[in-house]
């Protein structure tokens, strides 16, 4: 995994002398959380409704609302309340007693739950603030937004075809985004969470993509490595620690807690 403050900062080890060294480490120090979690949000009734028209072939879905108004289905809530187990069963020191969630209902909600679940069992502080930030949002998809896979075919052949020629991170729908342009956003928040909770394990509440990018970011991956990774799993969990001024990664995309609360 990359350093954080390479990434992020653009701070290099210095290779001068080593009264040098010593001066530009205590000034330059890297702040991290000491440990970092991302989930993506339970499942929400348009991943039901996407999944029934992708299946069928179907060139629409049942959603009239915006993106950002998706709740979660009831199999998501489920999903939230065993997120908020497994947070509460965490070491204390790995515990999260800091969260930052995207404003989307579904985000929300999922941060809620697993936040009162946790909470009941003890764990943490009922009185927890959930601080809501717009940079960890989903990806936009301009024109592409609520349309099955069949239905960009069809409506839009030129734009799925150079969705196929540009690949996922550089592809920009019109009125949307790439993955490119979530990792700046990503690379943004991350500076601000590095900075406020330093020392300290956060919990983000997110989407897919934002924690894909969280990904990329965090451990620079090549475009080659980043399309070879699954799908982020509804709740699932990923922790990078912080060791000898470095995030390393500890867990990726993780859903036995999910098994284990069915």
């Amino acid at each position: 995994m990359a350093e954080l403050g390479t990434t992020l900062n653009g701070q290099h080890q210095s290779t001068q002398g080593p009264h040098h060294h010593h001066v530009a480490s205590h000034r330059g120090a890297t702040r991290l959380p000491s440990v970092l979690i991302a989930t993506r949000h339970g499942e929400s009734t348009a991943n039901v409704e996407f999944h029934q028209a992708e299946a069928a072939g179907a060139l629409s879905v049942p959603i009239s609302c915006r993106d950002a108004d998706i709740p979660l289905s009831l199999h998501g809530q489920q999903q939230a309340q065993a997120l908020g187990r497994w947070w509460a069963a965490l070491p204390s020191a790995d515990r999260p007693r800091s969260v930052w969630c995207s404003p989307y209902v579904r985000t929300a909600e999922t941060a809620r739950i697993a936040l009162a679940q946790a909470a009941g069992l003890g764990s943490v502080p009922v009185t927890l603030a959930v601080r809501y930030d717009e940079r960890l949002r989903d990806r936009e998809l301009g024109i592409l937004e609520m349309l099955p896979k069949a239905a960009i075919e069809a409506k839009h052949p030129e734009e799925a075809a150079r969705r196929r020629k540009m690949g996922e991170l550089y592809y920009r729908p019109p009125g949307g985004e790439s993955w490119a342009d979530v990792a700046l956003r990503v690379r943004s928040v991350l500076r601000d969470v590095c900075e406020e909770e330093a020392g300290r394990p956060v919990l983000l509440v997110a989407h897919d993509c934002t924690v894909l990018m969280l990904r990329y970011a965090l451990d620079r991956l090549t475009e080659e490595q980043l399309t070879a990774l699954g799908p982020v799993h509804n709740c699932s969990t990923s922790l990078w620690r912080a060791q000898d001024g470095r995030l390393r990664p500890d867990r990726w995309n993780g859903v036995e807690h999910l098994a284990a609360g069915n």
